[in-house]
């Protein structure tokens, strides 16, 4: 059986996913359906990232703090784990500094 999936998954993808031992805590085909769903909001949300930015609230911080709130809330779809890998990647696509997530409430500093 030939495998036919075309996207390169990102190892920081796969850490939400893998145990201790490197070992896949979800099948194959759900970490890759979750990923296609976390690369596409991050993309999505370029956009209104960036208007943020220009017309409401100048820190780059803070917005990625808003989004990452709204990602996190109960009720998103997405897991903390998810909420915080599509801040990162968001970051990344806008050429910002890697949020923090070193504080208790799991939101960017």
């Amino acid at each position: 059986m030939s495998d036919d999936y075309q996207i390169e998954i990102p190892p920081s993808f796969f850490a939400l996913f893998t145990d201790r031992r490197q070992r896949l805590s979800e099948p194959l085909a759900v970490v890759r359906e979750r990923y296609e769903v976390c690369e596409d909001l991050a993309n999505h949300l370029v956009q209104q990232a960036l208007t943020l930015h220009h017309v409401a609230v100048p820190s780059e911080e803070e917005i990625l703090g808003k989004i990452h709130a709204g990602l996190a809330a109960t009720g998103s779809g997405l897991s903390p784990a998810e909420a915080q890998w599509i801040t990162r990647r968001l970051a990344e696509l806008l050429g910002w500094r890697d949020p923090s997530f070193d504080n208790a409430a799991g939101t960017p500093d």
